[in-house]
């Protein structure tokens, strides 16, 4: 029998470093990783597919600064539902096509998904989440003067930074445990449209941008999955990235990723929340998989990536 599987595509693996951001371009990548993704159904898994934005919500803030002298600019978590839209029309056409090609029986279905956060999570105070396009030194500079903050992202280049909450609740999970064993289900997209809940019990957005990996992991929570696996541009996590003494990780336990964390092995804004949220899907005893996107199906068997377990 077959497992249910969350998996979490990267917004970069949407929209790679350094590359010009036409819709071509970006669905050619999503028509290349959902090859991969319908793979994993194939060997007889259910899955539920999530995603970042982060280069795509970046981009959509800065078409809405750049035309704000014409057309009004939309908040964050609007310019979230619009990249959780188009991003979920990509992969739902592409896994479409595969379906049909391979002669698959399956659905698919895209959920629009709002996620709750505490509207004091200290994150507010303390932005965190690169969004949007690189940027040079000097370029970064220039945008800081203009009232944005910036931060380095893994020797890739400085990026705007924006609050990143943590996510409480997704929404749509009863609808997600009725399509699961039939379809597949996106969901949480762009680590999912923010929004807080009043003291009247209403709803409202809140300007973040949630991190995809620890939506991902709430979502993996709250279906049961079996497997929360990270989909990334490196076949494995590694120590001392970069440097003589570079170490591939093949299996850790939470304790040695936990030391790994407190030795800030990993980067806040790439590989530090995958870790993180693999040690909290490791704690409930399911399995946690970190991988590239070719290596999908052999890390599932155990042949391939970074697995954390306890």
């Amino acid at each position: 029998m077959g497992e249910n599987v969350v998996i979490a595509l990267g917004g970069n693996a949407i929209l790679q470093p350094n590359q010009e951001a036409t819709y071509n371009n970006q669905l050619d990548n999503v028509v290349s990783a959902t090859g991969h993704m319908i793979e994993i159904r194939e060997a007889g898994h259910n899955i539920v597919i999530t995603h970042g934005n982060g280069p795509q919500v970046g981009n959509i803030i800065v078409q809405n600064e750049a035309a704000k002298d014409t057309v009004p600019a939309f908040p964050i978590d609007v310019c979230n539902a619009e990249s959780q839209g188009f991003i979920g029309y990509m992969l739902e056409q592409s896994l479409k096509n595969h379906i049909s090609k391979r002669q698959i029986s399956a659905n698919v279905a895209t959920l629009l998904t709002m996620v709750e956060v505490d509207k004091n999570d200290k994150a507010f105070q303390n932005p965190t989440k690169p969004i949007g396009v690189f940027f040079s030194e000097e370029e970064a500079k220039q945008m800081e003067a203009k009232g944005y903050t910036m931060t380095e992202d893994a020797g890739r280049g400085y990026r705007r930074v924006v609050p990143s909450p943590e996510p409480k609740v997704i929404h749509g999970i009863d609808e997600i445990r009725q399509l699961i064993d039939e379809t597949i289900v996106i969901s949480s997209g762009g680590g999912g449209i923010p929004i807080y809940r009043d003291e009247q019990d209403q709803i409202h957005g809140v300007e973040a941008v949630i991190d995809k990996d620890r939506s991902g992991l709430k979502l993996a929570q709250q279906v049961d999955a079996d497997v929360f696996m990270m989909l990334t541009d490196v076949p494995n996590v590694y120590i001392n990235f970069g440097k003589e003494n570079e170490q591939k990780l093949s299996q850790v336990t939470i304790e040695e990723a936990e030391q790994y964390v407190a030795e800030d092995q990993f980067p806040a804004g790439s590989m530090l929340p995958k870790i993180q949220a693999g040690i909290e899907m490791a704690k409930l005893g399911k399995e946690a998989i970190i991988c590239s996107l070719d290596q999908a199906v052999d890390a599932l068997e155990g042949k391939a990536g970074t697995r954390i377990t306890k």
